[in-house]
């Protein structure tokens, strides 16, 4: 990579906070600093001219790929007409309300209202403030726990920090915090007992949640949130029966469901969101990422009508909702969403997560089958993952000193090709934008074959 002696890398390590990052070695210089300029489809290039293949769409993110001019069009129109207008006390604007619609139609039956934010955190907060709000107004007062999982990831505020399960975002930070649980991961391959058929292993998630449920006391647990496959957690499917048999266990109690579908949602799975997929019926769905392919920040909470009931009630007994934000459903991120949505449907994007997300799925299954650090390949749709062990025949993990997640992940970037080191494991994770071709996945398979060879050669 070329060498640029700048003022602009120097206000980066000097002014520039970024998030995730190891903030004294980029300060002192220690760690790269790659300026993007641009992307095409499912490319991006820095400023050295160096062109990567992003196999991680951004943050899985960038659904429709990069340089997508119908979007940035619509950004521009909007901009000229209505920059911003806010959206309290019945406020709205034609992008925003179009799209409240546009959501509503690809959203499972029964959910109709649509609450605007600008990123899963904040939509999470949300979520966590309806539920409550919910408890309350059905005169519930104690009814307020939420359970989530271990490995999940629904944000990086206070609550919603809380709300995952992954120990990076808990360090120093004085989280998880009451009344936030976490129950067991559906995370097979990680099993206690190595011996357990998957069916088995889902109602042992099940009877652990069921537990928790009574120890706490059923009056006092208000929801359950899960994303339909953990994402940062490790790219984990569910096991087959989760869903059905955590679903009865919250149906037995009246405990509402969050599904947490900012990496799902808009066709990641090759349909139209996780709900679908798994036969999820959630009273709430947290959306984001795929809602504008991440061309400007917008999130939302999908809210489903048996919860939308209580809600009026509870304006018709308090007046409004004492709830809101600044950038709540801005015109400019809403025309993107709309934009976003119709170009998702034009290039029938969704089919093709599911067709080409398929043919990667099989492919990277096939390139590792038989490779002895390599434990498991899991993946649906376009969202994959590696998990590299030391043993394949008793999963003896390596010591998460040698850090072979990164070094894989580094060893493919000098590839062409970006991939994610997940955290709390040796993870190499997948989530390409949906508009992969499948000559792109073959691209990806070959370079991570070449990477794999060459770190673990070096061990």
């Amino acid at each position: 990579m070329l060498q640029h002696n700048d003022q602009l890398d120097h206000w980066d390590r000097a002014h520039f906070f970024h998030p995730s990052t190891h903030m004294a070695a980029h300060a002192r210089g220690e760690t790269p600093n790659r300026i993007v300029t641009g992307g095409s489809g499912a490319y991006i290039v820095d400023r050295d001219g160096k062109k990567s293949l992003d196999a991680f769409a951004g943050l899985y993110c960038v659904n429709v790929g990069y340089g997508r001019t119908e979007i940035a069009e619509a950004i521009s129109k909007q901009a000229h007409e209505l920059a911003y207008y806010h959206s309290y006390v019945g406020h709205g604007t034609d992008a925003s309300i179009t799209l409240a619609k546009m959501i509503a139609e690809r959203a499972p039956e029964g959910l109709n209202r649509v609450y605007f934010g600008l990123s899963g955190s904040d939509a999470n907060e949300t979520n966590i403030k309806l539920v409550w709000y919910y408890n309350n107004v059905l005169g519930r007062p104690e009814k307020k726990k939420i359970i989530s999982r271990w490995r999940g990831y629904h944000g990086s505020g206070v609550m919603t920090g809380s709300l995952t399960g992954l120990q990076l975002f808990h360090n120093a930070f004085d989280l998880p915090r009451a009344p936030i649980l976490h129950t067991e991961a559906p995370y097979y391959f990680r099993r206690a007992d190595p011996d357990m058929s998957e069916d088995a292993f889902s109602q042992f998630c099940a009877d652990k949640l069921e537990e928790m449920i009574l120890a706490e006391g059923p009056d006092t647990v208000a929801a359950f949130i899960g994303e339909p496959v953990l994402g940062t957690g490790g790219i984990v499917p569910p096991p087959s029966g989760y869903w059905d048999k955590i679903q009865q266990v919250l149906n037995k109690y009246d405990v509402l469901l969050i599904a947490d579908e900012v990496v799902t949602g808009f066709g990641r799975l090759g349909s139209k969101f996780g709900a679908h997929h798994y036969d999820i019926k959630p009273d709430i769905i947290t959306i984001a990422k795929g809602l504008t392919s991440a061309y400007a920040p917008l999130s939302g909470s999908i809210v489903a009508d048996r919860v939308w009931k209580v809600l009026e009630q509870g304006s018709d007994e308090m007046g409004p909702i004492g709830h809101g934000w600044t950038y709540s459903a801005h015109p400019i991120c809403a025309a993107a969403g709309v934009a976003n949505l119709k170009l998702v449907d034009e290039l029938d994007l969704i089919s093709n997560a599911g067709t080409t997300g398929g043919y990667f799925n099989e492919t990277l299954r096939e390139a590792f089958a038989d490779h002895p650090n390599v434990g498991e390949v899991r993946g649906e749709g376009l969202l994959a993952a590696i998990e590299f062990v030391a043993d394949k025949d008793d999963r003896a993990f390596f010591d998460p000193t040698q850090k072979i997640g990164p070094q894989i992940a580094a060893a493919l970037l000098e590839r062409g090709v970006i991939a994610r080191a997940m955290p709390q494991g040796d993870i190499l994770g997948f989530a390409p934008p949906l508009c992969l071709s499948r000559e792109e996945a073959d691209t990806i398979v070959t370079a991570t074959k070449g990477a794999v060879e060459a770190v673990m050669k070096s061990l």
